[in-house]
């Protein structure tokens, strides 16, 4: 009797302890360990280098650190994109891309990821205008003489952007068809590979985020021919707008934002998007941005779903307007 007794408190203080691990598990606060942002994109890039700042500022306000993962290939970063759609919906594994992110979908037909209703949107984190760059070699000082000398020897001149269906890529579109060049764009996996044949002199063309191209340019390796924003940028108040290089003015904005997997846990996704949140009104993060050409972001989960449906519908006129398909 005594031993069944025995037995019977070992059964129950377990089940006991059971629950109170559990328990324990259940109270540890968010995220409990590492959490991965991948990146679809090589290292080097706009892309990486506003993930890997973002990181470093959430591990200082987390009780877990994040890391960036960079998970480059398929078009518009499509096999990172599908390594988070495949994760569990914990919140342990998000998606940070840019705004190339919304566009290939509306490009090629073999990315079939939706967009809209296929991640768990979380927050914006930035955004800022292009520079569209040249070679030092290239006797032009704006958009103007640039587009004048491919006029006369296209040829000799080779377009390119740092992937396809990129805000770079749509920028350096309607430059092209508004001076009516018949060069074709070269599509490259990530900045970082574009920006050496750039340096190299193999391409002579290229509209990239500042993050990438800015410290090139103070460096005397590209040259600058114009920013994408209506107004000059502080950072580089020398270079003139696409306007004031003698072309039609537009602007067009690298954004960028971080996504999860499809339902992921409502709990983890508005603690993300609160960590995101306080970091953007961070005095550092947004001067670390601002040093690199872009403005520091931030949503609700909802307002940055609101957001994602708006630049579809952008995007998929101006996809539509320049016939941009990938077979």
């Amino acid at each position: 009797m005594i031993a069944r007794r025995n037995a019977m408190l070992r059964t129950a203080l377990a089940a006991l302890g059971a629950v109170l691990i559990s328990l324990g598990a259940a109270a540890q606060p968010f995220p409990s360990r590492p959490v991965t942002i991948v990146v679809p994109f090589p290292p080097g890039g706009s892309v990486d280098g506003v993930a890997r700042i973002l990181a470093a500022e959430l591990t200082e306000r987390a009780p877990s650190p994040f890391v960036v993962e960079n998970r480059a290939g398929g078009a518009g970063g499509a096999v990172g994109a599908a390594t988070v759609l495949r994760s569990r919906a914990d919140g342990y594994t998000l998606l940070l891309n840019a705004s190339i992110h919304v566009v290939t979908p509306l490009i090629n037909r073999n990315v079939t990821f939706d967009v809209i209703n296929g991640f768990t949107h979380v927050s914006l984190v930035a955004d800022g205008p292009l520079m569209v760059t040249t070679h030092p070699s290239v006797p032009a000082s704006n958009l103007r003489e640039f587009f004048d000398l491919v006029r006369r020897e296209p040829d000799k001149f080779n377009f390119a952007t740092t992937g396809f269906g990129s805000a770079g890529h749509l920028a350096l579109e309607f430059l092209k068809r508004q001076a009516g060049v018949p060069n074709e764009i070269a599509a490259y996996r990530g900045a970082g590979p574009a920006l050496n044949d750039l340096v190299a002199g193999t391409i002579h063309i290229l509209a990239d985020p500042m993050l990438s191209s800015l410290p090139l340019v103070r460096g005397g390796r590209l040259k600058p021919l114009a920013v994408t924003s209506l107004a000059r940028s502080p950072l580089a108040p020398e270079v003139p707008t696409v306007a004031e290089s003698g072309m039609q003015a537009f602007e067009m904005l690298s954004w960028y934002a971080v996504w999860g997997p499809p339902d992921m846990d409502a709990e983890a996704t508005a603690t993300l998007a609160r960590l995101i949140g306080a970091v953007t009104q961070s005095a550092r993060f947004k001067e670390r941005l601002a040093a690199l050409g872009f403005s520091a972001r931030s949503t609700t989960p909802e307002g940055l779903r609101r957001f994602v449906e708006a630049e579809v519908a952008k995007y998929r006129e101006i996809v539509q307007a320049a016939n941009i398909r990938v077979e």
